[in-house]
């Protein structure tokens, strides 16, 4: 039904438009609508360097051959031995198919392959489908908060999600 593979730089444009995307339905209302604009078209073109790069590991979830989900992680800059996912995110039209739990299966299956014992992770304090979802997924929030400012100078709260691998 779902298949995850390893997004290298010819998924760039597919990695794009989910970011894009996903970003648009869930994160955009936070911000002036300008501003809002230009990160969706900045997250449409960021994914053949990303991928170019090399430095984390990339994966694509497809449904019937349509790509719907991505995710991103590497070593935690922080937690020294842990896996940080850092991006996490399913097409709107994917949501509630199923595709972001199979696709968080075969993360945390790569990161285990890879050597990781836990893993952690940041969303948004003010979107309360993301944490459901990780939550869902096993995951817990670690009591940590911080703000991140996606680039307008109105930082945002996050909160801290973990688990094993």
């Amino acid at each position: 039904m779902f298949t995850v593979h390893r997004a290298g730089q010819q998924d760039g444009d597919a990695l794009g438009e989910i970011h894009a995307a996903a970003w648009a339905a869930a994160y955009a209302p936070f911000f002036d609508p300008e501003f809002a604009a230009g990160a969706v078209r900045s997250r449409r073109t960021r994914w053949h360097a990303r991928t170019a790069q090399g430095a984390w590991t990339i994966l694509l979830a497809e449904h019937d051959g349509r790509p719907l989900a991505l995710s991103a992680f590497g070593p935690s800059p922080t937690r020294p031995g842990s896996a940080e996912l850092t991006t996490f995110y399913s097409h709107p039209d994917s949501w509630g198919s199923g595709i972001a739990p199979a696709l968080m299966t075969e993360t945390l299956r790569h990161m285990r392959d890879d050597g990781y014992a836990r893993v952690h992770l940041w969303t948004l304090r003010d979107t309360p489908q993301s944490r459901r979802f990780y939550t869902k997924c096993g995951f817990t929030e670690s009591g940590a908060t911080r703000p991140h400012d996606f680039g307008d100078g109105n930082p945002l709260d996050q909160v801290e999600y973990e688990r094993s691998c």
